[in-house]
């Protein structure tokens, strides 16, 4: 595919930088052509810490969020309801990512079929 591409363009008089693009543009396209293209990368990477209970102290805060911008007063920042929610959030984010943890630990430690792993510590 390459060849074919590479005798159909005319050589001569070209110089070093136009001669180098004309070889750059016949292999991407003869790369797209062969190997196709993606999309790119995921917009969300999942992460491993991520659970239900996460999920819901986020949506909670995301609405409290909404209800504390939408009133912007002097009161409604006194109450501080989005800000405990924001300190909330971070706690159930540390005891999800602490179970995590200490599960994958117990994983190692047993291992697949319940070999023992000697870890060092």
């Amino acid at each position: 595919m390459v060849g074919d591409k590479v005798e159909e363009v005319k050589w001569k008089g070209l110089g070093v930088n136009n001669h180098w693009q004309q070889m750059k543009g016949i292999m991407m396209v003869t790369a797209q052509d062969i190997c196709g293209m993606t999309k790119g990368p995921h917009r969300h990477k999942e992460t491993w810490w991520w659970n239900e209970e996460v999920a819901e102290a986020v949506s909670d805060k995301k609405i409290k969020y909404g209800k504390w911008k939408k009133e912007n007063t002097k009161e409604a920042r006194k109450e501080y309801i989005y800000m405990k929610s924001r300190q909330d959030i971070k706690r159930v984010i540390s005891s999800a990512k602490e179970k995590k943890q200490k599960k994958r630990a117990n994983d190692l430690k047993m291992g697949l079929k319940g070999n023992f792993f000697y870890l060092a510590v």
